[in-house]
């Protein structure tokens, strides 16, 4: 759509015509014959839950990633729980973190009765900024936890640098952003320990599911122990074995991920290359198509980063409308745009609970009020890429051309 025809067009939300009939999805899963027929393997297997597809997911995922460790989990949420639990964190401890992600990175500290303590963020790629993070260490900082927000990756040397310094730990967050790299580096081998979401909207699913990789095999262990109520061998190793005895050493969870899953993981996993270079391809015609639109900020891309591309978040920065204005405008033309995130210390569990102040955040807390995610998936087509443009297109010309706030 031109931007002349755009400025002509009446918004779906006013009775005009929409770009599209049915609603596009911010994100979605693709799943293949292949994928259909891995699972169905499992299902006539012997085990549908902890064999060997669980061993065969991790070792693959691990070697896709460069690390030496992978602990596959029920979730990213217990992931992440896991990854706190093998740093140690315990009452009385501080981790620092983002505010500007979903509420479970934070979660998972308080899990472990440690408290989570908010740094703000850099004004371009919106991660922890690592200065603001040096600024909120005390002898209680145990752990730094940054968010590769979006899909591009922290600043991890510096966030590195600064765990040095103090002696801390650094669990990565990188639910957005596997198939990332750093300075030429994978996300996945940087970090301590790093965490993924295999949840149907990211690069690969298990349907739920998640990853914690590592280079230290105390770590892994403490995570394999952790997933299994603490006890240190699975009952397929014991059945093997011809055993029947097992001692529980560590208080745990069972947050084990199913042959099933697993084996959906590794049919998928085969396809992460191609998966991120499709979102690589839907950003860059994003970029392209979307300069000059008024009111639009594009996301940015540090020189030494290349993004996964989880999602696609723009910002509303001026012009006549508000963020939740064009948000409306978008579904209503079909377009399935999304908000990413409520900052975590403005949730009212953080408010209530700890006493938890707007303010302390500034650049996340603006940005929060600003940010909508485009669709971004690798399923999507050219055409579905071209409905996005288009709508956007119309929405931003509309607001721009019509006086007064659109609330």
């Amino acid at each position: 759509m031109s931007h002349d025809r755009a400025h002509r067009s009446p918004l779906a939300i006013d009775g005009g015509e929409p770009v599209r009939r049915t609603m596009l999805p911010y994100g979605r899963q693709s799943i293949s014959e292949d994928d259909i027929a891995s699972v169905v393997e499992v299902l006539r297997s012997d085990w549908l839950t902890t064999g060997p597809k669980v061993g065969e997911f991790e070792e693959a995922f691990a070697a896709a990633v460069g690390a030496r460790h992978a602990v596959a989990f029920s979730s990213g949420t217990a992931a992440l729980h896991g990854a706190v639990f093998a740093a140690n964190l315990g009452s009385g401890d501080e981790a620092i973190t983002t505010p500007l992600t979903f509420c479970a990175t934070a979660n998972s500290v308080l899990y472990q009765g440690a408290r989570p303590v908010f740094a703000d963020v850099t004004a371009d790629t919106l991660n922890l900024s690592p200065e603001a993070a040096a600024a909120r260490v005390t002898s209680q900082t145990r752990a730094l936890i940054p968010v590769d927000y979006a899909g591009h990756p922290a600043d991890l040397d510096a966030v590195m640098a600064l765990a040095d310094r103090h002696g801390l730990t650094v669990i990565e967050d990188a639910s957005h952003a596997l198939g990332a790299t750093y300075r030429g580096r994978r996300v996945g081998q940087i970090a301590h320990l790093t965490t993924f979401s295999l949840h149907p909207v990211k690069h690969l699913t298990t349907g739920e599911g998640g990853m914690v990789t590592t280079d230290d095999g105390v770590l892994a262990r403490r995570l394999r122990l952790f997933r299994n109520h603490g006890i240190e061998s699975d009952v397929r190793t014991r059945q093997q074995a011809g055993e029947y005895r097992y001692e529980m050493i560590e208080l745990g969870f069972n947050y084990r991920l199913p042959d099933i899953a697993c084996a959906l993981g590794l049919s998928q996993l085969s396809r992460l290359s191609a998966n991120v270079a499709r979102r690589r391809e839907i950003a860059a015609e994003y970029q392209r198509a979307l300069s000059g639109v008024p009111g639009l900020q594009a996301p940015a891309e540090r020189d030494e980063a290349e993004s996964a591309w989880h999602l696609y978040p723009v910002r509303i920065v001026a012009g006549g409308a508000t963020r939740d204005a064009v948000f409306r405008a978008m579904r209503a033309e079909g377009i399935g745009v999304n908000v990413h995130y409520i900052p975590v210390h403005q949730h009212p569990f953080y408010r209530e609970r700890f006493g938890v102040q707007s303010g302390i955040a500034p650049i996340a807390e603006r940005a929060a009020s600003e940010l909508l995610s485009l669709p971004m998936f690798h399923g999507m087509s050219n055409a579905d890429v071209a409905d996005v443009v288009a709508a956007v297109q119309k929405v931003m010309m509309h607001f721009s051309a019509v006086p007064g706030p659109h609330a």
